[in-house]
């Protein structure tokens, strides 16, 4: 979820106007196949694609050209994160019929927007993600793409069907922005598996849902309802949303009081904020707390306070950052019950019917961990679907990765943990190897934290 990052890198994605295609793009020859049965991969659905033949998928072929929005991925790897490179393929960039218009990438200005690559070399699988945050579609290329497609996966993404501060105001009813975000993946992947038969002569032997923050929330929802569609899924930190609580409405009204100065750290605690959590706050305060409480509140209880947000998060970073008054005294159980209804139409159940690997971080200052994935697993094993979960803590992982370039000597990237568990979660679907049970995945005092992640470093035995 990454709500603050995605208007204030708006300047920087201005620069990006500059970006050209790789000049190798039209007139490459990396060998027999490149790019085979290229004219006729026809996106099922689509009311625009273009495919483009590619010397390299990945990012490090891709940054600088317009096959990839490296602004958008700002924040959510550490800076010496290693990843591969050199995979020949086929890429398809397009959107479906929708009619709102906040994705601006390639000057569309449309959404449903999405991505599929299609490498030369590919295993049988299908990695399908959607965006983090109200983030775009190349969101996670660095985090998930580059490594997948590596790895021979063909990989497709979507922008969830809305995206920045203003998402909220898509849709006519409580709830409709959010509830598109579902609808769509479960839209692309169903195009792309599709795609994926054109273009290798067959369907994907496996598939795979994934995603960061909102795409973790995603990937919970694609198993509880679409589970027919998907083999198994990594989610990394999703968000939470129930009913009844707890949600980001019944956390967050602290933090913004918090800003405000009528709240406390003891009450900080009190909503699920971890203790030693402390020293991250001040960031959260500037870059998250205020703009994520207030469009996620005018998404679901529009009534209260109108004229904050209003029709537009704001009109400069500083704005859109800047919490509501109003939000400080924000009692998500007092609302009204069409609140509860509106958040009842995407709400997670635990319902999940195939194998699920959660990860979070210890020291998540967004989404706390006791709050959300905690509560998950909880829902999970009360519906009697423990035997497809398991939950790992990362000690030292808070909401996005970047931040462990500013306080290396307390943080650690969970991105090489989230490698270890897609990993775990091939073996477990396709091998019958039962990951670790449920645990907490240790910082270690020296060595690699920025590529390296032993999901299994305290010898946890399978449950």
């Amino acid at each position: 979820m990454r709500p603050s990052r995605a208007v204030p890198l708006a300047a920087v994605t201005l620069v990006a106007a500059a970006l050209t295609w790789p000049a190798a793009a039209t007139a490459t020859a990396v060998g027999e196949g490149h790019c085979a049965r290229q004219e006729r991969v026809q996106v099922p659905g689509a009311a625009f694609q273009r495919g483009a033949c590619l010397p390299d998928l990945t990012t490090t072929g891709l940054a600088g050209t317009l096959y990839t929005d490296m602004a958008d991925q700002a924040g959510l790897t550490a800076k010496g994160t290693i990843t591969p490179s050199g995979v020949p393929g086929t890429q398809i960039d397009g959107y479906f019929p929708d009619s709102s218009h906040f994705n601006a990438t390639h000057g569309w200005h449309h959404d449903a927007q999405f991505v599929i690559r299609l490498p030369d070399h590919w295993n049988g699988g299908l990695v399908v993600t959607g965006a983090p945050g109200t983030r775009r579609q190349y969101a996670t290329d660095t985090a998930i793409s580059d490594r997948v497609i590596a790895r021979g996966y063909a990989y497709a993404a979507t922008d969830k069907g809305n995206s920045g501060a203003d998402f909220y105001r898509d849709g006519t009813r409580p709830g409709d922005a959010v509830a598109e975000w579902n609808a769509r993946t479960t839209q692309l992947t169903r195009a792309a598996r599709r795609a994926v038969a054109q273009r290798y002569g067959h369907a994907p032997r496996r598939t795979y849902i994934t995603g960061i923050s909102n795409g973790g929330y995603v990937t919970r929802w694609q198993l509880e309802h679409h589970p027919e569609l998907y083999d198994g899924g990594v989610d990394w930190e999703g968000a939470l949303w129930t009913a009844d609580g707890p949600n980001l409405l019944t956390s967050l009204p602290t933090a913004v009081a918090r800003m405000l100065g009528s709240a406390r750290d003891e009450d900080m605690y009190a909503v699920g904020f971890a203790r030693g959590s402390e020293f991250l706050w001040p960031y959260h305060e500037s870059a998250y707390w205020g703009v994520t409480q207030k469009i996620y509140r005018a998404e679901f209880d529009p009534a209260y306070d109108p004229g904050c947000p209003g029709p537009s998060a704001g009109g400069t970073a500083e704005r859109i950052l800047a919490p509501c008054a109003s939000d400080a005294r924000y009692d998500y159980a007092s609302r009204p019950a069409s609140v509860r209804r509106a958040v009842a139409r995407v709400a997670l159940t635990g319902r999940i019917g195939r194998p699920l690997i959660t990860l979070h971080g210890d020291l998540d200052a967004l989404l706390p961990k006791a709050a959300d994935s905690d509560v998950y697993a909880r829902m999970v094993d009360a519906r009697g679907r423990g035997v497809l979960h398991r939950s790992y803590t990362i000690e030292g992982g808070t909401h996005v990765d970047g931040l462990y370039d500013t306080y290396p000597d307390r943080l650690r990237p969970i991105l090489p943990c989230y490698r270890s568990a897609f990993d775990a979660l091939v073996s477990w679907v396709e091998e019958g190897v039962r990951p670790p049970a449920d645990h907490t995945v240790a910082r270690p005092a020296s060595g690699d934290v920025v590529d390296s992640c032993a999901l299994d470093d305290r010898d946890a035995l399978a449950r």
